[in-house]
């Protein structure tokens, strides 16, 4: 044992925990932390907006599986990331958010951006503290893994005063190792009024959504997939569980199965906004519904339902099918089907429509014909990414990642940053709304300095079109405001801080863009003029 600064103390307990990124924005009181990080050989990304040093957290939590890092700076540094760490709250991401504070015997004394951090945090993450003193900053950054990774994920705010960096304590390794966070399974009499449910099911569906990335079992989706002949639908970071040609997944017909089903089980999906909040019309009156979440406080939360788990989504997808063995609902899945299959060829009309600008469905699809077996997706921005997410198909270790239902739009930069240094064998590619670009543009420039290669594809409509389309139908063109945009040179923007830019306005210029960008080694943005489309038409935006 010896004597170590603060700093090296908080860097020894993130490399304990697996830590080998952390993400920032510089700032004085934080500079030992980065420091230490030196010595323990965790690598300092440094972004251009603390906001993405949050964003870079979340993403490094999606791809890894474990908790990621930002460290911020006092005051406006903590104010700035505060976006970042709601949308990692409403998406049950695991963050850990370390920020900087004045010595704390100066506390309340008007020191340069001396604030009470704790209290802003505290609506938005699971722990929200000061850690007290300089031996103790082990005791709570060991904490904080475990309580960011405990039942639903979540962000954890630690505020490490400056005096408590720069002092010294013995940097002896805490008595309890990391371990990993538990995960309930579902009660035995629930799971099996549940799979009664299932096996008495002529028209059962399945919702399965993000938590089960947090699952352990996780690959049990496609052996259940295989064994209950169901309609399956994916959200979130759950797309890629299945492949697109299994005859289990379905994309374009959620509606009718919601409308339809006997029984619906949910997965790890609340009953907000993207399912109408459980309400009938867009659910059938008589649909028996069985919950599952890692919040048991979720359960019920909106509407009734039939039967309520508390659980992991994996382990009670293993418990039903141990309960259940094969249920054979094809025919159901089969009508179902024919809808998909119309709806699917409506898409591939689009698809392989030809005309310049080139249809938005047609780039997506391009883009997906790129991906390699491990590439990386993210979606930042509202109509052309809601595109992408139903145009481009995936599979697992393949992985689509977007902000979530708190919406954030910018996260694309610090998704991408994290991936690509945690998977710097594959590509990561954001598709991007134009408007969206402009939150976090310059970020390109932190990637080209720090050469993490990443490949932007903006569907470029000179308009915020999500919220556009329903205004132009609510208020009429003259009365249209604050949503038209130009078709900015967003390319020219990333050649001029070190990567590479491409423009296309034809068909016949996508594909060899496309192909540059892919092999250039550096971040690169391909800006498509994109035509409209009918494929988003009666979306809304709220």
């Amino acid at each position: 044992m010896a004597q170590v600064h603060g700093g090296r103390l908080v860097a020894q307990a993130l490399k304990r925990h697996g830590i080998d990124h952390v993400f920032t924005l510089c700032g004085g009181h934080i500079q030992a932390i980065y420091d230490g990080c030196l010595d323990e050989g965790i690598r300092v990304v440094d972004t251009r907006h603390e906001q993405t040093a949050g964003h870079a957290a979340d993403g490094y939590a999606r791809v890894t599986g474990r908790p990621g890092v930002c460290l911020v700076t006092a005051g406006p540094g903590i104010t700035d990331v505060v976006t970042a760490v709601a949308n990692a709250q409403r998406a049950g991401i695991p963050m850990i958010c370390i920020g900087g504070a004045g010595p704390k015997a100066l506390c309340d004394m008007g020191s340069l951006q001396d604030m009470d951090s704790v209290t802003l945090m505290r609506p938005i993450s699971k722990w929200s503290v000061q850690v007290p003193e300089a031996r103790r900053l082990k005791e709570y950054i060991d904490s904080a893994f475990r309580i960011a990774q405990s039942n639903v994920p979540g962000p954890v705010y630690l505020e490490m005063p400056l005096d408590l960096l720069m002092n010294y304590a013995e940097d002896d390794e805490p008595a309890t190792a990391p371990m990993k966070p538990p995960r309930p399974a579902g009660d035995p009499s629930s799971i099996a009024r549940a799979a009664q449910l299932l096996r008495q099911a002529e028209r059962p569906s399945f919702l399965i959504g993000a938590q089960i990335r947090w699952s352990d079992n996780r690959e049990i989706v496609r052996s259940f997939a295989d064994a209950i002949a169901a309609p399956f639908f994916l959200n979130g970071m759950a797309r890629g569980a299945l492949p697109y040609a299994h005859d289990g997944l379905f994309t374009r017909s959620r509606r009718t199965a919601l409308q339809e089903s006997d029984v619906v089980f949910v997965f790890g999906t609340p009953f907000d906004f993207r399912v109408d909040y459980g309400r009938t019309g867009t659910w059938g009156e008589s649909t028996k519904i069985v919950q599952v979440d890692l919040d048991g406080s979720e359960l019920g939360r909106n509407r009734a339902i039939d039967v309520a788990i508390h659980g992991d989504s994996g382990l009670v997808l293993q418990q039903l099918l141990d309960a259940v063995g094969k249920k054979d609902a094809s025919a159901w899945r089969a009508r179902l089907r024919e809808q998909e299959d119309k709806a699917r060829a409506k898409m591939r009309a689009e698809i392989e429509s030809s005309g310049d600008p080139p249809n938005p469905l047609w780039v997506c699809h391009e883009v997906g014909k790129r991906l390699g077996k491990e590439d990386i997706v993210i979606g930042d921005g509202g109509d052309f990414v809601a595109t992408a997410a139903y145009t481009i198909p995936l599979q697992w270790p393949q992985l689509w990642m977007d902000p979530g239902p708190l919406g954030t739009l910018g996260i694309g930069p610090g998704y991408a940053m994290a991936a690509a240094l945690s998977r710097p064998h594959a590509k990561t590619v954001i598709m991007y709304g134009d408007g969206s670009f402009g939150l976090n543009g310059l970020e390109f420039e932190a990637m080209a300095r720090q050469k993490i290669p990443v490949i932007a594809v903006i569907g470029n409509d000179a308009a915020w079109m999500q919220i556009r389309r329903g205004q132009l139908a609510m208020y009429s063109e003259d009365r249209a405001v604050a949503t038209a945009l130009e078709y900015t040179r967003y390319d020219k923007v990333v050649e001029a801080v070190g990567g590479k830019g491409f423009y296309v306005e034809k068909m016949s210029e996508l594909g060899p863009a496309l192909d540059a960008a892919f092999s250039a080694g550096v971040p690169a943005c391909v800006n498509v003029k994109i035509a409209s489309s009918e494929f988003r038409k009666n979306a809304i935006s709220v």
